[in-house]
């Protein structure tokens, strides 16, 4: 197979720079959430053909390691480009391999453009230090250490479903620019679009073996290559559920997860109510809240929460429902498990005493988004990640009990705080237990070289252009020890 795929939509993996199928003939096919149509059939690897692929990454690895990085930042701007030219092909396939609608779909293919520019700028200005000796007591001005970073070698980076251009390239391009090679093991429903990106970073000109894919069941071929001596960092998004399962095996090979979230906006009585709710209705339904960063719950007073429930629900009622193809909002989610999820989660609350605004209504894996108030603690939506558009109100006495119930999540990505008093802000903003707060804004990932970080069960490690540049390498000192 010379290119992505064939006539008969069947994709295949770049190994060793050429795109071919798996010698097992085993294929799995790719269907949309949108109508159920065919999007195409990728490879089913393997355990003997991850084992070549990383044969070929490691004979890669000191040939890319020793090509100048301003050769290296030519590349992905390159492919920047590319991906630019490609953004309406890609964005058609991304909306119905994933149902995510069309304006973010072009919104993710060039906001990935933007990120291996800035990615490829970030790496050109990577410099040694010098360390001098007389600074320690006892040390000597004849003692001098030059410190340097280099790469880790191979990284598998494990992408998730719902931004499979975007978080694909959030693991490559850094690992690229700092030396390492790479093999990307996209999810099932998301590759396809995946694969495209890979093969605009082959089109710019990245050398055979640089960098990979494999795709294929993770029951078979998952915890191999996650266990495999040839690993030597592995950068995942996806669940906690995954993400707990990759940590308990990986042994002693580094990791930077980024994990699921139970982002809480926080509304206080002096906010501005208008639009706290407008960012709040963006921020939690956008994509269907498919996204880690999605605001998951509302904390707020009975002295505020009625009139905001009356602006939630009339800018919800607003959005567009649909087929992503039709300029809406909200789409389909992934798969007939979520949707079943999400009903599991409206039901369980409805029946528990939460006051149904509006939504609960379900057509196929189409859940429509879902307002509720008066959410007890002792509801599964106050604590579960729905990745569906659901929203919960949370009514409590005073912000203490906000922050008390923030923070009593097993999660901690994000947080929101809504106020005209930025000592309120900045006190409240110190005691919740999350990598990020924002200040009268809805959660949310970016910009990209903000650090970008989760605490508990939300992740390990830090990501952003620089911060996950620096995860993907290491410093190497080399000691001058100057003679009389």
């Amino acid at each position: 197979m010379s290119g992505l795929c064939n006539e008969k939509l069947i994709y295949g993996n770049l190994i060793n720079g050429q795109w071919v199928e798996s010698a097992s003939g085993k294929v799995i096919t790719i269907t949309s959430p949108a109508d159920g149509s065919l999007v195409g059939e990728i490879q089913a690897l393997s355990k003997e053909e991850v084992n070549e692929v990383i044969r070929y990454s490691k004979e890669s690895l000191s040939l890319w390691s020793s090509v100048p990085i301003y050769e290296k930042a030519g590349i992905l701007y390159k492919a920047a480009e590319l991906l630019e030219e490609r953004a309406e092909e890609i964005s058609d396939i991304l909306m119905m391999e994933i149902a995510k609608d069309k304006k973010s779909s072009v919104s993710e293919v060039k906001r990935t453009a933007d990120f291996l520019r800035f990615t490829a700028d970030a790496g050109k200005s990577l410099e040694g230090i010098a360390v001098s000796g007389e600074n320690f007591p006892g040390g000597s001005r004849n003692k001098m250490s030059y410190v340097k970073r280099v790469p880790l070698g191979t990284v598998l980076a494990i992408s998730p479903f719902n931004y499979p251009i975007n978080l694909s390239a959030s693991k490559i391009g850094p690992a690229l620019i700092g030396g390492n090679t790479v093999i990307l093991k996209p999810a099932t429903q998301g590759a396809i679009s995946a694969l495209h990106l890979v093969k605009a970073l082959q089109d710019a000109g990245l050398p055979g073996g640089v960098l990979q894919t494999v795709t294929g069941k993770g029951s078979e071929i998952g915890d191999y290559i996650v266990t495999h001596g040839g690993i030597d960092f592995i950068n995942f998004t996806g669940s906690t559920e995954v993400g707990r399962h990759l940590s308990q095996i990986s042994c002693m090979t580094p990791l930077l997860l980024e994990l699921g979230g139970k982002d809480a906006a926080l509304v206080l009585e002096d906010a501005d109510l208008e639009y706290a709710a407008r960012n709040i209705v963006e921020g939690a339904f956008s994509y269907s809240g498919q996204r880690c960063t999605a605001v998951k719950r509302i904390i707020t007073t009975d002295e505020v929460a009625d009139r905001l429930v009356d602006m939630l629900k009339a800018g919800i009622e607003k959005l567009p429902v649909g087929d992503p193809r039709e300029n809406v909002v909200v789409t389909p989610l992934i798969d007939q498990k979520s949707a079943d999820f999400a009903e599991f989660l409206i039901q369980d609350a409805i029946a528990k005493g939460a006051g149904l605004i509006v939504g609960n209504k379900r057509e196929g894996n189409l859940i429509y988004p879902t307002l509720l108030d008066h959410v007890t603690v002792d509801m599964e939506i106050a604590w579960k990640e729905p990745f569906s558009p659901i929203l919960p109100i949370i009514r409590v006495e005073n912000m203490e009990e906000a922050v008390e119930i923030a923070n009593r999540s097993e999660y901690g990505l994000q947080s929101s705080v809504f106020t005209k008093d930025i000592n309120k802000a900045f006190r409240i903003a110190e005691k919740l237990e999350v990598g990020t707060v924002q200040i009268n804004n809805k959660t949310e990932r970016g910009p990209d070289h903000f650090p970008f970080l989760g605490v508990k069960a939300s992740g390990m490690g830090t990501q952003g252009v620089k911060y996950s540049i620096e995860a993907m390498t290491r410093p190497k000192a080399i000691t001058i020890n100057l003679t009389e």
